[in-house]
């Protein structure tokens, strides 16, 4: 039942702030439209400025980033005035708090750091199976953000000191039961209302707009129908597969590198062995050590003279509980896997099933090993492993050879760079080309297109107004690219013709909800002065927070908000683009009851937002006491 504060997080936290904590101040429009130059300062911060130039880089990083995790998001969006002014609040704040986390001497330690960057699911799967982490394809994840190593990891460093300045703060909000009781009786009201929806669906057979005034529509919103600035151009790639094509292997190369490394092609030699253990540890006094080996002694004289009974005396004298039940069954192992290294030298040390080591010393003890099984490495015939083989010895010659032609890439681009074509006949490369490139990448993009870095570098004024060659851009993984600008196009508005069907659209969906609006503010008016006269009316239906019963956010909230002292009362309630509703609020009902359990879950969630306000309110502090 009250999962739905955790649902209506941002919903509380609003409410929390406006009774406790003063509106958070935020940069107006005129904040950025004002500044032209990329090195004109936009904020400060400690005394620091915050550059033109910072702040387009830090809202490209956001934009980015949702594109990444939404890429079917509306480009307009992205660039609206509000997340502009969102990534420029994002940037203060990381200052303001760095700049604090400096005063109070915050830092991240190594094993901080590392404990973090574990969390990091995209980080933990790049582990191999010994718990080491592969630091190629980790430069090769970073790499494709344009990041090295060593500039993400200080970036995660600084994040972590900054995030101490409010974790304090953050951790210890508590609020008293009198406070949670006023704030959670409000949010658990509920209200019988009926609703008379005014859509605008029903009033757009209404609407037939003339030529002129869809021309007009469109002079006034131009600015929704910008085709963005995009690019035809033409790139170059060198990975390993291009390498590897220009890579021939002869029939000798393959057979001896098969002959080199049968042994790790098919399955390694596995055996079987049986042990007796006399346990001394290690630190064991030297007398109780020396007790055990001469047990262990006169038992292996023993099974020399009757090596047939070793299964019996290894249950009765091996004090190893796993295995002296069993007959001291070791199962199958490798020489280097799955075994004591001790047990496994002296079993791999043995000739055939049914021999018997010498006393064999480990940290446990003394061992007596019978081996009783081998089972020899199977390797696959060489016609079997043929086409595996050519692959692996071509990518190994493939990766020699990457360097070599790598630096010939980079000069090649670099020398001739009116034209790709040198390079990519020399290299044998072949010439991709490409419409509508952004500088954003497309949904769906892939490989260089995908890279905002090479994107960054062919929407240089440098390759866009000389058509110059790209540098030769790191991709990550072996990963080399370099392309050009065959043509490009400004932003602009689509032509009228282009998108005469949309703006029908939006014209009539606008005027339809305008429609349904006046309808309803006269049907409210009506209502107000003669209730009376508000007949058949739907079926009454109860909103709270927690059951909105499928209605618009705005719609509860002005329910909610009804003055309880004059009901039943009217109220209107403007639904922008989804027309209009006229409610009436018929009476309060009581609050539904809570179980202990729900009880504690909604006071824990609560103090923990009421620590996010105080927290809010503490950097308030800090913007104030850093100018900011």
């Amino acid at each position: 039942m009250f999962d739905f504060i955790r649902r209506h997080t941002r919903l509380i936290m609003g409410v929390l702030f406006l009774l406790i904590i003063p509106s958070f101040v935020l940069f107006g429009l005129e904040g950025y439209t004002r500044f032209n130059d990329g090195g004109t300062k936009v904020a400060t911060v400690d005394g620091k400025p915050i550059t033109q130039t910072e702040w387009d880089n830090a809202h490209r990083m956001e934009v980015d980033r949702l594109r990444a995790t939404n890429p079917s998001l509306d480009l307009s969006l992205l660039d609206s005035p509000a997340l502009k002014r969102a990534s420029l609040e994002r940037l203060v704040q990381e200052r303001v708090l760095a700049a604090a986390a400096a005063d109070e001497l915050l830092m991240a330690t190594d094993a901080r750091l590392a404990a973090d960057l574990e969390r990091d699911p995209a980080i933990s799967a790049l582990r191999r199976a010994d718990g080491s982490l592969d630091m190629e394809r980790y430069r090769q994840l970073l790499a494709a953000q344009g990041l090295t190593p060593e500039g993400f990891e200080a970036n995660v460093r600084r994040d972590l000191s900054s995030r101490q300045v409010l974790a304090g703060v953050l951790d210890s909000g508590f609020a008293s039961q009198a406070q949670a009781d006023v704030a959670m009786n409000a949010f658990l009201e509920r209200r019988e209302v009926r609703i008379v929806p005014f859509t605008p669906a029903g009033y757009a057979a209404k609407v037939n707009p003339t030529e002129a005034e869809l021309q007009a529509y469109y002079q006034t919103h131009v600015a929704r129908y910008q085709a963005p600035e995009s690019a035809k151009v033409e790139y170059i790639v060198l990975d390993l597969d291009s390498v590897k094509k220009a890579v021939s292997v002869s029939e000798q190369d393959l057979r001896t590198y098969y002959d080199q490394n049968a042994a790790t092609f098919g399955a390694p030699e596995q055996r079987r062995a049986s042990h007796i253990l006399i346990t001394a540890p290690k630190d064991a006094p030297a007398a109780e050590r020396e007790k055990a080996k001469s047990t262990a002694t006169a038992l292996l004289a023993q099974l020399r003279q009757a090596p047939g009974t070793f299964a019996d005396v290894a249950r009765k004298w091996s004090q190893d509980d796993a295995s002296a039940a069993s007959g001291g069954d070791l199962g199958l192992f490798q020489r280097n896997k799955g075994i004591d290294p001790a047990i496994a030298q002296a079993a791999f040390g043995l000739a055939k099933a049914g021999d018997l080591s010498d006393l064999v010393e480990s940290d446990f003890g003394y061992h007596i090993v019978q081996l009783t099984q081998i089972q020899p490495a199977a390797v696959p015939p060489f016609e079997q492993m043929r086409a595996k083989l050519e692959d692996q010895l071509r990518t190994q010659q493939a990766q020699a050879k990457f360097s070599e032609l790598a630096e010939e890439f980079r000069n090649g681009v670099y020398e001739q760079s009116d034209s790709l074509k040198p390079v990519a006949d020399k290299l044998k490369l072949t010439i991709q080309t490409a419409d509508n490139v952004t500088r954003t990448p497309a949904p769906g993009a892939s490989g260089a297109l995908a890279n905002p870095k090479f994107l960054g570098a062919l929407f240089a004024a440098d390759a866009i107004d000389k058509k110059r060659n790209t540098e030769a851009i790191d991709l990550g993984g072996n990963q080399l690219a370099s392309g050009r600008v065959v043509s490009h196009s400004a932003a602009h508005a689509r032509p009228f013709a282009e998108v005469q069907s949309e703006v029908r659209t939006a014209f009539v969906n606008q005027r339809a909800a305008e429609l349904a609006r006046q309808d309803g503010q006269t049907r409210l008016k009506a209502w107000s002065d003669q209730p009376a006269s508000a007949a058949s009316l739907p079926a009454a239906v109860v909103l709270s927070r927690d059951e909105a019963q499928g209605q618009p956010e705005a719609l509860v909230e002005a329910v909610l908000r009804a003055d309880p002292a004059k009901l039943p009362s009217f109220v209107g309630v403007d639904l922008g683009a989804g027309g209009y509703a006229l409610v009436r609020v018929d009476k309060v009902l009581p609050r539904a009851d809570q179980t202990p359990e729900q009880q504690a879950q909604s006071r824990t969630r609560y103090d923990q937002l009421w620590g996010v306000a105080e927290a809010r309110s503490y950097y308030d502090l800090l913007k104030a006491r850093y100018k900011a």
